[in-house]
């Protein structure tokens, strides 16, 4: 570790690298999430073709999504938002989001939140059945 002025300069390596499956109705996998950072996480999510992620906000996190792959159509507090490959989109904290990919192939884009996102910040906005 190295010291530049007040900061400490570190590496990070994330084991969990894998993808997995959440209640979202996606794919996630986790490029950088750690306390150490906690003015951002970065993570790739995965959308099947035809699937539309939960309805949900994240309380006090900023979210960019950068598409990496596929077609989405985004809806952020009721607008709509037609996504394909080099695109992004800024939801900004506490906005009601998903998307759906209306594509072919599946829908990989980037989830960059600032700061970083924790697992008691997400709020999901679908009716209970």
């Amino acid at each position: 570790m190295q010291i530049l002025g007040n900061l400490k300069v570190f590496s990070h390596f994330s084991a969990q690298n894998s993808e997995f499956w959440t209640d979202e109705r996606c794919y996630i996998r986790e490029i950088l999430n750690d306390a150490k950072f906690p003015n951002f996480s970065l993570a790739i999510a995965r959308v099947e073709v035809g699937v539309t992620t939960q309805l949900h906000s994240l309380k006090g996190i900023a979210e960019t999504y950068i598409v990496r792959q596929g077609t989405g159509l985004a809806e952020v507090d009721g607008n709509k938002f037609e996504l394909a490959e080099g695109s992004s989109l800024f939801i900004p904290p506490g906005g009601a989001q998903r998307i759906s990919n209306i594509g072919k192939q599946d829908l990989e884009f980037f989830c960059h939140c600032t700061p970083r996102f924790t697992s008691e910040t997400y709020v999901n906005l679908e009716p209970k059945n």
